[in-house]
């Protein structure tokens, strides 16, 4: 396994647990990276259609895991709500709830006001909104971790501090992992390298299209316990800790910081960037600097990016904070007074689709991808990890795999949306 953020560490646990010996390597620490940086949020609502059956089991695995591990990772199913004044945002949640019901799937819109009634800690009206009261959180600092716990008691091994500088073949196939600190003799490596993954796929002559934005988040210390524990609207969203605090997001508000990759890759990314644009804003050299879209091509015995970069940790965007800050004080006005606790952004690694690659290469047997979580690879960290060690063991899967397969890239229906 390459890579211990929450959905290597959960592909690790699910393979182990049908009796596989499983080696983890990590250039940095489990969970480092964007699976402690991101909202935290375990949600059905309005997910890409082609996503949503394995958001639905991914609420059912997250309460399982708790159960056999007794591992805490803060999941609970507290309800989503939304809010919103816009009348098209109130249509298009409308339209997915249509299809939602299809699906079995429990998601109700909100009338002005019940919706008041929902938000009454903003005391502002609202049009509507909508609350899905299956859907729920979990705490990104304790998740990763906890489940790598969980994967050491079946056995499995954890290498932190351990790049995967490459891999070998034999007979066309994958033959072993070659990491810093020796080789690993293996018939099959899942990828699941995050923001590094498109570099790594390059080493082979390997294209997966694969774009970084760099998102910006805060907390919040307060006693209020008027706040929502999930909440979302077009100005901000924020989500309740375990601790308490709060932490506070922009929704889809992000840097491009512009690299070679980035370039490499923009034509298939303009139907999303222009979708996109009065959230995104050019960036500056932070994606240069960090290494995780280099160019370069790296050496089996020599240190690559990743060992110059052990955690990626780019610089929040100072103005991002003042903006989500002054927001949330205007939607909750509890919240007045209150001191931001910290800051730090992340990155989003993102297909041109808004939806991961997931399955073996076909030019190279035995190299299992799972990247391009695209913002939702959190929630969806069970039902991905548990597809992934259906796809490695030969299992029945857990979901239909083909719509994840990175294949469809190289096809001339790659820049398809789903209608959700």
């Amino acid at each position: 396994m390459i890579g211990g953020g929450i959905i290597g560490v959960f592909a690790a646990y699910y393979m182990a647990k049908r009796g596989m010996k499983v080696a983890l390597v990590e250039k940095g620490r489990v969970g480092a990276e964007q699976s402690s940086r991101n909202w935290g949020w375990c949600r059905q609502q309005n997910r890409d259609a082609r996503e949503l059956p394995m958001a639905t089991k991914s609420l059912d695995l997250w309460e399982q895991f708790a159960a056999e591990t007794g591992e805490v990772t803060g999941f609970q199913r507290c309800g989503l709500l939304y809010l919103s004044n816009s009348e098209k945002e109130l249509d298009g949640w409308a339209r997915w709830g249509e299809f939602a019901r299809t699906v079995d799937v429990k998601t109700h819109m909100l009338t002005a006001d019940e919706a008041a009634r929902h938000g009454r800690a903003s005391g502002k009206p609202w049009k509507g909104g909508v609350f899905s009261p299956t859907d729920g959180t979990a705490d990104p600092s304790r998740a990763a971790p906890a489940v790598a716990r969980a994967l050491m008691k079946l056995g499995g091994t954890i290498h932190q501090g351990c790049a995967a500088r490459g891999i070998e073949t034999e007979g066309g196939r994958l033959s072993a992992v070659v990491t810093e600190r020796g080789t690993i003799r293996t018939k099959v490596a899942v990828l699941a390298g995050g923001a590094w993954a498109s570099s790594f796929c390059r080493q082979y002559g390997i294209r997966f299209p694969q774009a970084s934005i760099r998102q910006t988040m805060l907390s919040v210390a307060t006693g209020s316990k008027e706040i929502p524990p999930a909440l979302h609207t077009t100005g901000v969203s924020m989500t309740r800790r375990m601790n308490g605090g709060y932490a506070i997001a922009i929704s889809g508000r992000g840097r491009v910081d512009p690299t070679l990759q980035l370039l490499r890759f923009a034509p298939q990314f303009l139907p999303m960037f222009q979708r996109r644009w009065r959230n995104l804003a050019p960036g500056g050299l932070e994606g240069v600097r960090s290494g995780h879209e280099a160019w370069s091509r790296w050496r089996l015995d020599k240190p690559t990016p990743m060992e110059r970069m052990r955690v990626l940790d780019p610089k929040a965007d100072a103005s991002a904070v003042r903006l989500t800050y002054k927001r949330a004080v205007e939607l909750m006005p509890t919240l007045k007074g209150s001191s931001v606790t910290a800051s730090w952004a992340g990155y989003v690694d993102s297909t041109p689709d808004g939806v991961p690659g997931i399955g073996e290469i076909t030019n190279l047997p035995g190299l299992v991808l799972a990247a391009g979580f695209s913002g939702h690879g959190f929630g969806i960290g069970p039902g991905a990890g548990h597809l992934i060690a259906d796809i490695v063991s030969g299992a029945e899967p857990l979901v239909d795999p083909r719509p994840y397969h990175p294949d469809r890239f190289l096809s001339s229906a790659w820049g398809k949306v789903s209608d959700f």
